[in-house]
């Protein structure tokens, strides 16, 4: 496969272990098949999990750090590669800018932001890759309703859930990422 994937996922440490285990296992998985993996690279939450599991599995994983979170020692020994950055702005740009997939795993503000920003961009033709949304336990069912009720009020178009792809377990990621075609987007559709 050998791609880059950027995972978005949780920072907090007081995540129930069902979901450590789930990015460790991803980690593992994307590994095998040759995938470099880029995070938000605290070490803190499924973050730590994904560069722990990355780097035991003889993998590359990079992290891309604001510069006032490396001075809270938030940043992770272990990566392969640490990048530095001004803002969080920056930081969301470079973890986008070259991957060949996006990969939401369950989070928190930051992960929910960093999602739909990148919907927005792939809508707008700014992002032509997979947006996989891993819904583990049910986690983003609320959030898919929510879309559906943007496109039931037309204030999301119609077809726009072809945007991002839902998985519900961590062994369809990979697969996933393989069967989604490049996004073409008629962004004139936005503007009639």
């Amino acid at each position: 496969m050998g791609k880059r994937i950027c995972v978005y996922c949780a920072s907090s440490n007081r995540i129930a272990s069902e979901y450590v285990e789930a990015a460790a296992q991803f980690a593992r998985l994307a590994t095998l098949q040759g995938c470099r993996l880029v995070c938000g690279g605290t070490s803190k939450g499924l973050m730590s999990a994904l560069i722990g599991a990355t780097i035991e599995a003889g993998g590359e994983v990079e992290g891309i750090v604001p510069e006032f979170m490396c001075a809270y020692g938030w940043d992770d020994k272990r990566l392969t590669r640490l990048t530095v950055t001004e803002t969080m702005r920056e930081r969301k740009y470079l973890m986008m800018k070259d991957a060949d997939a996006i990969v939401a795993f369950p989070g928190g503000i930051g992960t929910l932001e960093e999602l739909c920003e990148t919907i927005s961009l792939k809508r707008l033709g700014k992002y032509a890759h997979p947006i996989i949304i891993f819904n583990q336990n049910g986690f983003y069912d609320s959030l898919l309703r929510f879309f559906d009720d943007m496109v039931n009020t037309h204030m999301l178009e119609f077809g726009q859930q072809n945007v991002w792809r839902v998985v519900t377990r961590v062994e369809d990621i990979l697969p996933a990422i393989e069967r989604e075609p490049v996004w073409i987007p008629n962004i004139t559709q936005y503007h009639g």
